[in-house]
């Protein structure tokens, strides 16, 4: 298994390609990746089997949980527990997320 992870590519291979995430982490007991969301572009995940944490590298905007928004900025850390719908929305800027599941992402 790859030990080391450049982030950076999979921002890349994301801007290229039709998908905003890519996970990179995919185990029984872990899963980790990353959301990009242009202005504008929809977040339309659902929700999840298993915990999740998201940490916010670059962007604004809001992630809906249940039904309150939280507003985003750099460096802040969300969770939102298993089955909770959620979705990031509002954001003017590129919006950058790591996401990690605890549990492999269905």
């Amino acid at each position: 298994m790859k030990l080391d992870f450049n982030v950076d590519e999979y921002i890349k291979k994301i801007k290229d390609g039709k998908n905003f995430f890519h996970t990179f982490i995919n185990r029984d007991t872990l899963a980790a990746g990353v959301l990009v969301l242009q202005p504008g572009e929809k977040d339309t995940q659902k929700p999840h089997e298993n915990d999740e944490v998201y940490f916010v590298l670059k962007g604004n905007g809001f992630l809906k949980i249940k039904e309150k928004d939280y507003p985003i900025s750099k460096n802040k850390m969300y969770f939102v527990g298993k089955k909770i719908k959620h979705y990031f929305h509002g954001n003017s800027q590129e919006l950058v997320v790591l996401y990690f599941f605890g549990g492999h992402d269905t």
